[in-house]
This record gives C-alpha cells, structure tokens and sequence, in this order.
C-alpha cells in the first residue's frame, strides 16, 4: 500500500525572517499521521528549516543537487553528500524550470539521479508538458521520454527508491490546474510505463501531481487511483492552506 505525500517546494523564495514564520506555522498545525510530509527550501535555508522542524514528522529535501554525489571542484554546487550530511532525505531532479530556464539536459538529469541515490537521498523525479505539447497531443509522448531516458539509463530498479512528480509546466504558478481526469490519465499512463518494465516496482513507485493545487482542489486529485498526493508549489507558503493540503491527503 503506497503511503500519500505532500511536498512543499518553496522555490526561490524566502528570508530568514520569514523561513522562520514559516516554520512557527508549520510547527503549529496538525498533521494526519498517514500522510509523509516534506519540504524543499532554498538551500540557503535548509540548516536553518532542519533546526526549526526538528521533532516534527516533516521531511527536508532540496531542490537541487550537484551531478556527481561526493564533495569536489564544483563551484557553486552541491553534492548530495553534503545535502544528506545537513539533514536532506530528497532532492528534486528535473524539475521544469531547470529544464527549460536553466536548460538542464536528460543526461545531466540521468547523472544527478545517480548521484543523489549513491548519496543517500531519495531524488524525486519532476516530469510534464508545455502547453503547446499539450495541445498538440503531446502530452504522453513528452512525459514518456522524460520518464524513459531515466529507465533506458539506469534501470527500472533504479525506482524501488524514488518519487515521481507529474507537473503540467502550463499549469505552474498560473492558477489553471489539470482536471482530475486529465491528472489520472497522465499518472496512469507513467504506472503502465513502469508496468511494462517491473510489476512490483511500478505498484510501489508514489506519483504525485503538481500544478497549482490549493485546499480546494486537493481532494479530488488524491481521490484519483494513481495520485499519491502533491508537489505543491505557492500554497506550501502559507503553513494553513499547507496544512489544509496535507489533511485533504489524509481523508
């Protein structure tokens, strides 16, 4: 039985003042116990969130780590070594805005899957469509690549530890969200991939949606058979409506 996650990714936003807000309304809700519960800061802020959460059942991840696992000459990043020996038990890989702003390759993605497994994270792999793919009848061919260059790369078993997070990028941060329906057709479709390569892989891979979802929402896209819950974006800001997530997750 797959256990329902909510991750918040915070982006690029946040100060220490309130990175510490934050933390004082997380610290403050009420968490359903079936639910596992994560969240990506900056990774300025990651030592000063692990402190803050500590005690709580709340997951650090970071939104990005190096392409090679242990410590070296490599300026300005860092390895997922490092992320783990802070604190971080995920790391995202591939999410669109690397993808297409800072043009991040499927071989770059393929190496820093790697790494953060040899470093002891659990990479959660971000997978999905622009609108014009969409529109274009696109949409499974697109994620079908993302998903399968991983698997041609690494091995089906590479996801016995991982998360995959299907994100429409049309549906980042513009308030349009796939409809329930257009969510589970996308999830299904990645599960039957997996299905083709390991039955008991893809029963046990987690699928989340990610794509402006709000308290409002959340129940019905978890109500989907092969949604495990959410990447949530903006809404991980606001500890209530965070938390209204995470109890949507829980029912």
């Amino acid at each position: 039985m797959r256990r329902t996650m909510v991750a918040g990714n915070w982006k690029m936003h946040g100060t220490r003042a309130s990175v510490a807000e934050l933390i004082v309304g997380l610290r403050a809700l009420s968490l359903p116990t079936g639910v596992d519960v994560a969240v990506f800061p900056p990774s300025l802020y990651i030592g000063q969130v692990i402190d803050g959460l500590q005690g709580l059942p709340v997951a650090v991840g970071a939104q990005n780590a190096a392409v090679q696992s242990k410590q070296g000459a490599l300026t300005g990043e860092l390895a997922s070594t490092q992320l783990q020996d802070a604190g971080c038990t995920l790391v995202l890989v591939g999410h669109s805005e690397r993808r297409q702003i800072i043009g991040e390759t499927d071989a770059a993605l393929i190496a820093k899957f790697t790494a953060a497994q040899e470093g002891g994270l659990t990479p959660v792999l971000c997978v999905g469509e622009t609108l014009e793919e969409r529109e274009a009848g696109k949409t499974l061919e697109v994620v079908g690549h993302q998903l399968g260059s991983v698997i041609e790369a690494l091995g089906i078993k590479a996801f016995v530890n991982a998360v995959i997070a299907y994100e429409p990028v049309w549906a980042i941060g513009t308030g349009l969200t796939a409809t329930p329906q257009q969510a589970q057709d996308v999830h299904a479709a990645i599960r039957a991939q997996l299905q083709a390569e390991d039955a008991d892989v893809a029963q046990a891979v987690r699928l989340l949606y990610g794509g402006s979802v709000k308290a409002a929402n959340a129940v019905e896209l978890f109500g989907m058979p092969d949604i495990d819950g959410g990447l949530i974006g903006g809404a991980s800001l606001n500890a209530d409506e965070f938390g209204a997530i995470c109890r949507a997750a829980g029912n």
